[in-house]
């Protein structure tokens, strides 16, 4: 079950001038996200948990709140690939219509296989969340590349979503509310357009904080700019410039995305659970500067062989080249975990953490000790799946 965000490990030799085949980078950028990602959704215990492995209350950034856009950048990227990839090999454009569609069918029906295992009770069943999001901005912007591989359609798409959501959410009134910023604080929890917008369309009990939903409906309109600014990242990727000019190009514009999305958050706040405008472009810098540095160490310098990769840079790949299977893996588990109750009281989960918190008498670095365990078990899953060359694809 691969997605747009899924790729092959082969990669082309470095040259002057880049090959159009896969980079090493992405993989094992995307490799880092989905561990880091496993990790921070898998705290032994929320409440004790390190500040950067908790997402931020509401405004504001920790190194949290930026795995999810930095995986959703990384679809975007690969959506170029995969498509010039299948192009190259003759695939019409209707074809290529036809089996994003059907990725992102797929996608979105795992989310919700996800958000409801083990009981899948109807009256609960959470139709938003990170797979249907995936899935909802992959099928736009692999569609507007079908469309257009151009550069410009996706440069003026992308700001007029990002300056079309910052209007609906500073100027539009909030029905029962009022206006933000007069009657209402900006970007109040409840009083606001996105989350009122959720209500309409959901009772609570569908609702991820029952009044409002991180991955919600109007939201998904700056979310499709983050993966836009990935689709542009990959289409950059692609141009026959050297590696060099390449990775200056998107160094530049990484401290552009981080210097105006901090500019913006002063009177439009970072805020991952609206996915503000602001925060997409913060966001998306910091993901095009650690690309850069993945592109710096990877792919613009000599590359070890593949016998003498580091067994760091072979993990990274274990969880990259099957990162939604990782991801897939990992949240089933977690809700095994929460649904098995070996003591009265605890869930599986709890019990394990209280167990190493009798050893560690440290709330904090328990947690932590719980996280790296629950990650250590997603890694020998798709390890095995690795060592086999299992690449599961949708």
């Amino acid at each position: 079950m691969t997605t747009a965000g899924s790729a092959s490990t082969v990669v082309s030799p470095v040259r002057n001038v880049a090959s159009p085949g896969r980079l090493l980078s992405v993989d094992v950028l995307r490799g880092l996200t989905i561990g880091f990602m496993i990790l921070v959704n898998n705290n032994g215990n929320e409440a004790a948990a390190y500040w950067p492995l908790k997402h931020s209350a509401w405004n504001g950034c920790t190194p949290t709140d930026l795995v999810f856009p930095t995986f959703l950048f990384l679809v975007g990227i690969t959506t170029v690939f995969s498509i010039d990839s299948r192009r190259a090999k003759g695939a019409t454009k209707q074809s290529l219509f036809r089996h994003v569609l059907r990725r992102s069918i797929i996608l979105y029906l795992l989310g919700l296989v996800v958000n409801s295992f083990p009981y899948f009770h109807l009256h609960t069943m959470r139709f938003y969340g990170v797979l249907p999001r995936i899935a909802i901005c992959y099928l736009i912007t692999a569609s507007l590349y079908l469309i257009s591989p151009g550069w410009r359609s996706k440069v003026a798409i992308s700001v007029a979503a990002l300056a079309g959501y910052w209007i609906l959410m500073r100027y539009v009134r909030v029905p029962e509310y009022g206006f933000p910023g007069n009657d209402v604080p900006l970007l109040d929890h409840d009083a606001n357009l996105t989350a009122w917008l959720d209500r309409q369309i959901f009772s609570a009990s569908h609702l991820y904080e029952r009044t409002r939903d991180p991955e919600g409906l109007l939201s998904t309109i700056p979310a499709v700019g983050t993966a836009l600014v990935g689709l542009l990242t990959g289409i950059w990727l692609r141009t026959q410039r050297t590696l060099s000019a390449k990775l200056v190009g998107i160094a530049m514009a990484g401290l552009s995305g981080v210097l105006l999305g901090g500019l913006w958050n002063l009177s439009f706040p970072i805020n991952k659970k609206l996915w503000t405008s602001s925060y997409v472009l913060y966001a998306g810098g910091v993901s095009l500067l650690l690309l850069a540095l993945c592109f710096l160490i990877l792919d613009l310098r000599k590359r070890p062989a593949e016998p003498h990769r580091s067994s760091l840079l072979e993990s990274l790949l274990v969880f990259g080249t099957n990162a939604i299977s990782a991801y897939i893996f990992s949240e089933l588990l977690q809700s095994t975990f929460s649904a098995i109750h070996p003591t009265q009281g605890l869930n599986l989960q709890q019990t394990i953490y209280r167990s190493i918190l009798l050893i560690v008498p440290n709330p904090a670095f328990a947690s932590l000790l719980y996280s790296l365990g629950f990650v250590g078990l997603c890694w020998l899953f798709v390890s095995a799946l690795y060592r086999r060359r299992i690449f599961i694809r949708i």
